[in-house]
């Protein structure tokens, strides 16, 4: 296990932010989700085996799909399909779509204005299917290439975009329930797994502080017990096991009906998942099957803001846990590690971008003041300008002469903004110049997030996490500070 001190500081990609004040000291009880939150995977390996299998099944169903590829780099978490129009869609907080593809091909600024003008994603819509979490990634490739097969009538079946993504949905769903994909990863976990020895020091640091561990996954038993004792069992001291760090294990938990439902509880009484119903309340250390949040909490004790729950899923995890019981609750963003350390190696090329945009600022500033000046000279009214009206045409002939090269060099350094870590999509949390909808369903639901579970070890049990003071645009700013920062795509904001 490795030897954590006392005053580590890790660098800022291994940070917990936070959107709303948490003291831990006031939780009673922690839960984590298993898949991509506990337990990590290789992304480009599980969901390439998801996106194989599926491509797999309808090749059986005699659709042409044999040529097709897993593109990673295709779709990304925090993306939207359009199911109408068979697009996806990146938009930014208030719905408004800034880049679009429909299927593989990226959609010229004419085409998305003439699609979507006026348009804003809602995701109570059934039209807009939000890609919650990395799991998304294997369908949004799968769909986003059948798209361009059906817009080739190359399907052997009449579809439209919305019967499509059903399709595709279902048979990717199928994947994960089917068991031959999970049998594989728990024959040679070693290559699908990614082992964090830090993840077990931090959940021990949260029991012997006083926390209540429980882990409520949509994983079934045989599963979740492999990849748990696989992931744990070597970063534990003596012969401690995964099971002895959680009060409470439940699994098949069907998130997010959990937090809707009251369905009964089963207990798992063998070591291959045999059920049996339970019969009075909640046991320590005894493993569960299906049930309920409610029953979680009355046979706990605890409810509300006493329990943080750690999740991947925006919606399953996060969403579901924050609206129905006002849980506390971390969402585990992966690609933050990445985002964030691209950001901070294009920290010299932002303070470039602002300074030359502090100029262009002043520039356009001059520009329409003589614009102004000479509207009022030919018009006849208002103060009467100083200067002549060829002085006048002149002065605006040299202000478009200056703007003209400094708009040629910020172009490239803002187009670069808009690519970091994935050239069709830019990065996760942003959108344009603008967060994206996906960082507004953060700040929304999230009280805190962070790239792995293992951030909270260096935070500590007992942090008081403290939200910073919101900003709004007439705040001030230092100079050359990046609240200006032109991000903007495809033909601005």
């Amino acid at each position: 296990m490795n030897e954590i001190g006392p005053h580590v500081t890790p660098p800022r990609s291994r940070g917990v932010f936070c959107n709303r004040t948490l003291n831990f000291r006031s939780l009673h009880a922690i839960g984590y989700d298993m898949d991509y939150t506990l337990v990590n995977y290789r992304v480009d390996i599980f969901e390439r085996q998801v996106y194989e299998y599926a491509r797999e099944r309808f090749l059986e169903q005699g659709w042409p799909v044999r040529s097709l590829v897993f593109d990673q780099g295709m779709v990304a978490r925090g993306l939207v399909i359009d199911t109408q129009l068979g697009n996806i869609v990146k938009a930014n907080r208030f719905g408004l779509i800034r880049r679009a593809q429909h299927g593989t091909r990226p959609l010229t600024f004419a085409e998305q204005r003439e699609a979507y003008a006026g348009t804003q994603v809602d995701l109570s819509d059934p039209r807009w299917v939000f890609l919650n979490t990395l799991f998304s990634l294997s369908e949004g490739c799968l769909y986003a290439q059948m798209v361009d097969l059906l817009d080739a009538r190359s399907l052997p079946e009449v579809l439209g975009y919305r019967e499509l993504y059903v399709r595709v949905r279902d048979v990717v769903d199928a994947q994960h329930m089917e068991g031959r994909l999970k049998a594989g990863i728990i024959a040679s976990p070693e290559e699908c797994v990614v082992l964090d020895p830090e993840t077990a020091l931090t959940l021990l640091d949260q029991r012997n502080a006083g926390k209540k561990l429980l882990l409520i996954t949509n994983s079934d038993w045989t599963f979740s017990s492999a990849m748990m004792s696989y992931s744990f069992d070597r970063f534990l001291p003596g012969d401690m096991t995964w099971r002895d760090l959680f009060d409470l294990v439940i699994v098949g938990a069907r998130k997010p009906e959990f937090f809707t439902s009251r369905a009964p509880f089963f207990q798992v009484v063998t070591g291959d998942g045999m059920l049996r119903p339970t019969v009075g309340p909640l046991q320590p250390g005894v493993a569960y099957m299906g049930g309920s949040a409610a029953q979680v909490e009355k046979d706990l004790g605890i409810g509300g803001d006493e329990i943080l729950y750690v999740g991947d899923h925006m919606f399953g995890d996060v969403h579901m846990s924050k609206s129905e019981f006002r849980w506390r609750t971390a969402l585990i963003l992966r690609e933050l590690e990445a985002e964030v350390e691209a950001l901070e190696s294009f920290a010299g090329a932002e303070r470039t971008i602002a300074v030359m945009m502090e100029e262009k600022e002043r520039l356009e500033d001059q520009l329409s003041q003589a614009r102004l000046e000479l509207q009022r000279l030919k018009g006849g009214y208002g103060p009467r300008p100083s200067s002549a009206q060829h002085e006048l045409e002149a002065r605006l002939q040299e202000l478009r002469a200056r703007l003209l090269p400094l708009d040629m060099e910020i172009a490239p350094l803002a187009r670069a903004a808009t690519e970091l870590t994935n050239g069709r999509w830019g990065l996760l949390t942003r959108a344009g110049n603008d967060k994206s909808h996906l960082a507004r369903q953060v700040e929304r639901y999230a009280d805190v997030y962070t790239s792995r579970v293992s951030n909270f070890l260096y935070a500590t049990p007992f942090v008081y996490l403290r939200s910073p003071r919101g900003s709004l645009p007439h705040d001030p700013t230092s100079p050359g500070g990046t609240s200006n920062l032109p991000l903007s795509e495809g033909g601005g904001e």
